[in-house]
């Protein structure tokens, strides 16, 4: 092939692609969803929150670790004596200074196992927080597809009520031109006119929606819109049937892990509180020196370690009361379980009746719309012969675009339910869509933490 060939084809193709740039740059649902895994500030800032959460497991483990302080000192004196026959007249004077510095190491032996179980709290408290974050991330996901249905169903709406607005103006000139051959009446001109007048105003409507819709996109997907199209109905990881749904669900959905968790934490608290009531047994060495320039074989230096067992007798009843509340605690989180579960249940059924329906509506929304443009246009041709009139053909395609409007809604709702079904069966997750977006790993914050004895520093150097 030539030079000459060879750039005559590339230009061939760039201009091919300029020519379509809507194919190129099509957005799915899936780009959607990915960009709003991504950009969502919501879903950023509950990430945030799970890695504060991570720094409850060093905080908790501080009580296995030694408490160290220093602490130094210095006082500046003057001594004087006063003379007896002038009193207030110094005759000595005498000034000088002393210092003192120690170092006290306090270490925990033993607490009535009040720091394992905070750390155990803790640590339940990340994973509870982890099944939140997926939780939350599933919301997104289908926040982030439901906008995208939104605005395919409200693009093709404004689609639709401009076509109706184009066969309307013609039919207002049909009218016009019988009635200026003498064979329609002014009737049907003010009729056409009056529909013509409508429709101008819901496509008006439509066009404010469609603007709401992406508005909303954008605070979801962080994103404008570009090249959205009808999108099908869910396929990846649908159930069969109800019952495998909701077995599904209750099996894998993370808020009821969540709250399995959180049972886990109100459980090692009340541990925790009821180690307040054991006695404690803590070490204490310190080093200290004391300096003085006033003599100098007065300074001295310090060493000693002491051991200190430490019994709970009585603390004002407060210990009790402690336990007590730890207790209703963790009754509450069990009722949240079943709260959970139930909960999970009932949104499952909810949206596998839904996607039913909107599968059976769409389907017959079909019909109708075939049924009403084959009604349209015989009414047409019955006009044409004089057994109809305008009115006739104006309600025929007001039936049109009733049936227009019902089917694009079914379809969007076919869809919309059929993310929700995944969502509420917890399996609406980038894995099961194949979303190419990398995946956030909340486990590796927690392992960079979880051990840490110092720095004021986070983990990405804030």
């Amino acid at each position: 092939m030539s030079i000459f060939r060879k750039t005559a084809v590339a230009a061939a193709l760039s201009t091919a692609l300029w020519l379509v740039p809507h194919a190129v740059f099509a957005e799915t649902i899936s780009n959607a969803m990915e960009k709003a895994y991504q950009n969502n500030p919501d879903l950023n800032a509950v990430r945030a929150g799970l890695r504060a959460t991570d720094e409850g497991v060093p905080i908790a483990k501080s009580g296995y670790r030694p408490q160290v302080s220093a602490s130094v000192t210095g006082t500046a004196t003057r001594l004087g004596t006063e003379s007896l026959f002038r009193r207030g007249t110094p005759l000595l004077a005498e000034d000088y200074t002393t210092g003192a510095a120690s170092i006290t190491i306090t270490q925990q032996i033993f607490d009535g196992f009040q720091t394992l179980n905070n750390v155990r709290a803790a640590e339940a408290n990340v994973f509870s927080s982890r099944e939140t974050l997926k939780a939350n991330e599933i919301s997104i996901l289908l926040a982030a597809a439901q906008s995208y249905a939104n605005i395919a169903r409200d693009q093709r709406i404004v689609s639709i009520r401009k076509q109706n607005l184009a066969f309307l103006k013609e039919q207002l000139n049909a009218a016009k031109s019988r009635l200026d051959v003498g064979e329609g009446t002014r009737t049907d001109v003010s009729q056409a006119e009056a529909e013509l007048a409508g429709a101008q105003a819901i496509l008006v409507n439509a066009v404010a929606q469609l603007k709401q819709s992406e508005a909303v996109y954008v605070q979801i997907v962080g994103a404008a819109p570009k090249g959205i199209k009808q999108p099908a109905p869910a396929s990846k990881a649908l159930p069969k049937n109800l019952d495998q749904a909701v077995a599904a669900g209750l099996r894998d959905h993370p808020s009821i892990a969540a709250a399995q968790y959180n049972v886990d934490s109100a459980g090692f608290r009340v541990k925790s509180a009821e180690g307040t009531m054991l006695p404690g047994v803590v070490i204490q060495g310190s080093v200290s020196r004391n300096t003085t320039d006033r003599d100098r074989n007065s300074d001295t230096a310090n060493a000693s370690i002491t051991a200190r067992l430490e019994v709970p007798l009585y603390q004002g009843g407060a210990e009790y009361g402690q336990i007590r509340q730890a207790k209703e605690r963790l009754g509450q989180q069990r009722i949240l379980v079943d709260s959970a579960r139930l909960e999970v249940q009932q949104t499952i059924i909810t949206a596998h009746a839904q996607f039913e329906a909107a599968l059976a509506t769409t389907v017959a929304n079909k019909s109708q719309v075939s049924a009403a443009n084959q009604a349209l246009a015989g009414v047409i041709e019955e006009r044409k012969v004089g057994q109809r009139t305008t009115l006739d053909v104006l309600d025929a395609q007001q039936s049109v675009l009733v049936a227009e409007e019902s089917l694009v809604t079914s379809q969007r709702n076919a869809v919309v339910a059929s993310y929700s079904l995944l969502a509420a069966m917890g399996r609406l997750t980038i894995q099961s869509q194949g979303l190419q977006v990398a995946e956030y790993r909340a486990e590796e914050h927690y392992e960079a933490v979880k051990d840490k004895w110092f720095g004021l520093r986070t983990v990405d150097d804030r």
